[in-house]
């Protein structure tokens, strides 16, 4: 009966939480009707919580005394059930950050640097094939070391280290790293807000003479970055801040501080940058140059640049490790080096191993998502500063080298200037990503739709890197279209609350004065200067659809986990721009309207309507691509397809708003909200939708949409969904949705009485189709279902884009048949598929309550009275979780723990 897996935040026995109200969870096998939780520091009582009437569930938000700064706290809990009484008590700790501005003296300190060179190119330069002319060595500017020498006396009983970059870090202290992330601090919204890191480096630390030493490269502050390339997007020169507590046996602490006492000097490195890669020398490596006794005497002051304490936040959720790695599975020697397939298209880096050298020796490391057709080199992707090209320079002898400050987006690296053939074991592919918990899994009797979700589950991993971006190669943006799209996928394959929060901070963080939602996030000063001076597209800001996001996202996490805190946090960011879509639905009218002798009643509707303004539509509509240039068939869609698309969205917008305001006790403005929704759809609805059911433009997707957001009157949605059928027909039962109406496109079919259709197109092997990329041999989520056509053509297009697998989602609510039926799963429906077209299905679900798992089979069965076919389920339910199995006509209310049922399926 003792509770187990005991988190705070979500994280086991964290430091560093930066929380003052942080909440505490845990399982228990058994029913819950009561808890009993305390902290406690120093052998000191700060909360006692006394015991608690309540279910089974966590996220206990602490209420003792303030918490201090860097405090070591140690809690535990017990939990009551009805039969048994108490359990044993479980413990756990966690420690503190940083909490307040106040608690840094630290200076930011800059080593002496050349300035990052200024790059500044256009989304029309790059259709345009334009880019700089001259090398990277040329161009780009070495990584920093920074090191700082402090005396420790005797008696060390704990050591913290907190640190920040403008630019990418990593600490060492005496030699050895500080732990085991990478890319630190990540990706924020540098003018709002910059991550600090918590570090436990009690260890490292000795009596006498120490070093903290600090490699500082430009990563996403002075890099080249986004669809342009273009470099210095949020500054020219990298800064570092850090401060390290100390605590003694005695109870004194000594605080060592970054300031005019570091001393910095330029690194191995020639360059590195996450875009273009990275060169380092191992001949000008400075030995030693981070523990004690080294001549640091040439080494440069640092200039201390002030006390910006104020934009530093606790980081939040997992940090970017490298989660996995994955062996070679060929190598084919070419003219042009050695051409190495990983097998998998994924994201991090090369380590290379050689076993001889020689001093000097140049070693060329590329890398690519696909070849050609033909089996050799192809670069899928291009555009500026997209070389993802490694550079290594060896000192002669054996070695070993893997980039610390870049990753790429690929499955091939093609290896030149080896003087020696290179063995399997020599290569090997370093994943990296956010090191989420994997918390769902899914397989089935298919091996297609397996891979389709392997495919899924490895483009949510490498796109879930410090935030969620669209692709890792060409863009690496926090684009707020995607993973609205994905939200409810991501959540069955992964822990991403935490994860996703982090990225809403940065999307609040950036939202405009205006309450406009940028189209994605983080923005940066160049963000706006590029959109203020472009046209058409590139002049986006806000579009429907994708600054949505912040009610999708957070609503759907909500949803999934039960945690307030999510809406809570988000709700007046939410209500802001649902302010801006109102005034600006008031403010104007479609191009095709203006000046239009309009009714009186036809004015006002159309004031409701937020159908104004440049979008992105149903973006990359498959219909809408053919047979144009990808830059010109980009702008069909969007042309087509945003007047519609936006209102629809408002209206959703305002019911998730609606229920947001319920979840947090607010009836009044819940109701009013509802309101609105009402007002918005009828208005659309006597705008856009004739006697017949039918929308102005025949399209697959926005019939998907209006369907899925509730805009079609109750006595017509029989006939929209019937066209929609039709349209999918026409189109020989292929989808013809982008980006918007994917997500909904088999639950809308479903829902409507047209299962059999969307099974149709899940299984469809024609292109556009998720099983036409899986017998291609995809290995992630393409960009576009063509991505590789037909007649083996390979397009210059990203093959790792998560939104498209949002079908996974439907793989695990209505294939598997596990849904929740209430936030948190406190209720769930088990309702298995069995006529989704496989033989059986093993998934589960981590709820806020344990592992929600199905495991079930069709087979003839002899003997049964209707017809032959048997479903037999078999269901691990935990406490807290009441479920119901849904099958075959039978509504069965499920027990905690595992149960197995028989169900007559008749003769489907």
């Amino acid at each position: 009966m003792t509770p187990y897996d005991l988190r705070v935040e979500y994280l086991h026995v964290p430091i560093g939480v930066g929380a003052r109200e942080p909440r505490f969870s845990w399982l228990a096998d058994h029913v819950q009707d009561a808890f009993e939780l305390e902290v406690s520091t120093g052998g000191r009582v700060v909360w006692a919580s006394g015991p608690v009437d309540g279910p089974n569930g966590g996220l206990v938000a602490y209420a003792g005394e303030p918490l201090a700064a860097n405090g070591a706290y140690r809690w535990r809990v017990r939990s009551r059930s009805p039969e048994g009484g108490w359990s044993e008590w479980a413990a756990s700790t966690f420690e503190t950050s940083l909490l307040d501005p106040a608690d840094w003296s630290a200076a930011w300190v800059e080593p002496a640097q050349q300035e990052a060179v200024v790059e500044r190119w256009s989304i029309v330069d790059w259709v345009r094939g334009l880019g700089p002319h001259t090398s990277p060595e040329e161009r780009l500017r070495p990584p920093q070391l920074l090191r700082q020498r402090f005396d420790v006396g005797p008696g060390v009983t704990r050591a913290r280290l907190f640190a920040a970059a403008r630019g990418v870090y990593s600490p060492f202290v005496n030699g050895a790293r500080a732990d085991d992330q990478v890319l630190a601090p990540g990706y924020d919204s540098y003018e709002h807000r910059i991550s600090f890191q918590a570090y436990d480096v009690t260890a490292a630390l000795t009596e006498g003479e120490n070093v903290l030493g600090v490699a500082l490269a430009d990563g996403w502050w002075a890099g080249r970055i986004g669809l342009t390339g273009s470099s210095a997007q949020f500054g020219r020169r990298t800064a570092a801040i850090w401060q390290l507590h100390i605590d003694y046996a005695d109870s004194t602490t000594q605080v060592v501080a970054s300031g005019s006492d570091v001393r910095s000097a330029t690194g191995p490195w020639a360059y590195a940058d996450l875009f273009v890669g990275e060169r380092f020398d191992r001949r000008a490596e400075p030995v030693g140059w981070d523990r004690p006794g080294f001549d640091d005497g040439e080494w440069m002051p640092v200039a201390e640049v002030g006390a910006d304490h104020d934009v530093l936040v606790p980081f939040r959720g997992e940090p970017i490790r490298r989660v996995r790695e994955m062996p070679a599975v060929s190598l084919v020697d070419t003219d042009q080096g050695t051409i190495v397939d990983f097998g998998q298209v994924l994201v991090g880096r090369v380590r290379l191993r050689l076993r001889e050298s020689t001093n000097g020796q140049r070693i060329e490391l590329e890398h690519t998502e696909t070849l050609a057709a033909d089996g050799s080199w192809f670069a899928n992707i291009v555009g500026i500063n997209k070389e993802q090209t490694d550079v290594f320079v060896a000192a002669g002898g054996p070695d070993e080298w893997e980039p610390a400050f870049t990753f790429h987006g690929f499955r091939y690296a093609r290896i030149s200037g080896l003087t020696a053939p290179l063995e399997p074991e020599d290569v090997v592919a370093v994943v990296l990503a956010s090191d989420l918990e994997q918390t769902g899994s899914f397989v089935s009797s298919d091996p297609r739709l397996n891979r389709l979700h392997e495919n899924v589950v490895w483009s949510q991993r490498g796109n879930f890197l410090s935030v969620p971006t669209d692709c890792p190669q060409r863009e690496r943006a926090g684009w707020t279209g995607d993973i609205q799209a994905f939200v409810g996928a991501a959540t069955n394959n992964a822990l991403v609350l935490p994860f996703l929060e982090r990225w809403l901070d940065n999307l609040r963080a950036d939202q405009l004065p205006d309450g406009r939602i940028p189209i994605f996030s983080p923005r940066s000063p160049f963000d706006a200067e590029a959109a203020d001076a472009a046209q058409g597209i590139g002049s986006i800001v806000a579009a429907a659809g994708w600054s949505d996001a912040v009610a999708i996202v957070p609503w759907t996490l909500y949803e999934r986990t039960g945690d307030r805190r999510v809406l809570d946090e988000n709700d007046d960011t939410m209500l802001r721009w649902v302010e801006y879509q109102r005034a600006t639905a008031a403010a104007e009218l479609p191009e095709a309207l203006a000046g239009a002798g309009l009714s009186d009643e036809r004015r006002r509707a159309q004031a409701l309507l937020y159908n104004t303004g440049l979008h992105f539509g149903d973006w990359l509509t498959p219909s809408t691509m053919e047979g144009r240039p990808t830059h010109e068939a980009i702008g069909v869609a969007p042309a087509l397809t945003s007047e519609y698309l936006a209102p629809m969205f408002q209206a959703q917008t305002l019911t998730i708003a609606g229920q947001a305001a319920a979840a947090l006790g607010r009836p009044a403005d819940a109701a009013a909200f509802a309101a609105r929704a009402a007002e918005v759809r009828a208005a659309f609805a006597s705008e856009y939708i004739d006697a017949d059911g039918d929308l102005p433009v025949r399209l697959q997707g926005v019939y998907v949409v209006a369907l899925a957001f509730d805009m079609v009157p109750p006595e017509l949605r029989a006939r929209t969904a019937a066209r929609l059928v039709e349209l999918i027909r026409e189109r020989g039962n292929r989808l013809d949705t982008g980006f918007l109406s994917t997500p909904y496109l088999l639950d809308v079919l479903c829902d409507h009485g047209y299962a059999d259709v969307a099974r149709t197109l899940l299984w469809q092997s024609d292109a556009p189709s998720w099983l036409y990329e899986v017998d291609r041999g995809a290995t992630t989520v393409w960009e576009t279902w063509d991505a590789i056509s037909p007649d083996g053509a390979i397009r210059p297009m990203s093959f790792n884009h998560y939104a498209p697998g949002s079908v996974d989602d439907w793989l695990y609510r209505r294939v598997a048949g596990i849904r929740p039926t209430s936030p948190g799963f406190r209720t769930a429906v088990i309702e298995p598929g069995f006529d989704a077209g496989v033989e059986w299905v093993r998934a589960h679900i981590g709820t806020p309550f344990g592992r929600l798992a199905v495991e079930w089979t069709r087979a003839a069965g002899a003997g049964t009275t209707r017809g032959g076919v048997v479903g037999t389920v078999t269901v691990d339910v935990p406490f807290g979780v009441t479920a119901h199995l849904v099958a075959g006509g039978v509504d069965v209310a499920l027990t905690p723990g595992r149960s197995t049922h028989v169900i007559e399926l008749g003769g489907r």
